[in-house]
């Protein structure tokens, strides 16, 4: 499915009926806006929530991101 956009004054966008009822989109939903390189990606939140768990998936539980982050944190301002 495919649809041409218009880019309002204020810089909106309105996305047709037809997609908004494809995928389930509602007023006042939250949408995910993300750029890829020249692309404009949008996405429910939901499904932007669902990707990041299935990339942490591999982490196992008994790693802290946030310890490690604070590590190498601390490192570089050691270095200073």
């Amino acid at each position: 499915m495919g649809a041409t956009l218009v880019l309002g004054q204020q810089g909106r966008l309105v996305i047709p009926a037809d997609v908004r009822a494809e995928l389930g989109l509602a007023a006042g939903d939250r949408l995910h806006l993300q750029l890829s390189g020249r692309r404009l990606v949008i996405e429910s939140q939901k499904d932007a929530a669902s990707e990041l768990r299935g990339l942490a998936a591999g982490v196992p539980k008994s790693r802290s991101l946030v310890d490690e982050l604070l590590a190498e944190r601390r490192q570089a301002a050691a270095s200073e």
